[in-house]
């Protein structure tokens, strides 16, 4: 018996001998079976840079190609895609048309103060809006992306009411 207690005492020691100058396991998630760190990926803190959401808008024979910010209301957008919006040329600053379904405003503020070229929506009259003025603060509307290039002074070229047909690109 006595040189059982001699074997379980040493193995009892080499455990704790061999624990205390091991290393952490390797996640086995991650584990290359290399020795050495893996590289860390490239990351970055705004999700369009690896995954935009883009967008072409057609009106008559013109195209315009956009992109929308990751937010619950572009990806509503994006679901609805293709989408064709008859357009009405409000405040001489955009255009403005119904989506046929509402868009998400979760996680958006109470308002938002847009600039020349962005996309918007308008959450109290489910409006789809393309901004070629200066538009002002105003509550309910949300910044969805930005029209590419020099689309909003094309925009705003076009008079009156126009279809605009939205789809992916």
């Amino acid at each position: 018996m006595l040189p059982a207690m001699a074997l379980i005492a040493a193995l009892g020691a080499g455990c704790a001998d061999s624990t205390s100058t091991r290393e952490p396991a390797a996640d086995p998630e991650t584990s290359t079976g290399s020795t050495t760190s893996p590289s860390p990926s490239p990351s970055s803190d705004d999700p369009m840079e690896t995954n935009p959401m883009q967008i072409q808008i057609t009106i008559d024979d013109q195209q315009f190609g956009a992109t929308l910010e990751d937010s619950a209301a572009a990806r509503d957008l994006t679901s609805q895609l293709p989408v064709t919006v008859a357009m009405v040329d409000h405040g001489g600053v955009e255009k403005t048309g119904p989506l046929p379904s509402p868009l998400s405003t979760e996680g958006q503020p109470e308002g938002a103060d847009p600039e020349v070229g962005d996309i918007g929506y308008y959450a109290p009259g489910n409006d789809l809006v393309l901004y070629y003025g200066d538009q002002s603060y105003f509550p309910g509307i949300v910044v969805l992306g930005q029209l590419d290039g020099d689309a909003a002074s094309r925009i705003a070229d076009l008079d009156g009411t126009v279809t605009a047909t939205v789809a992916a690109r």
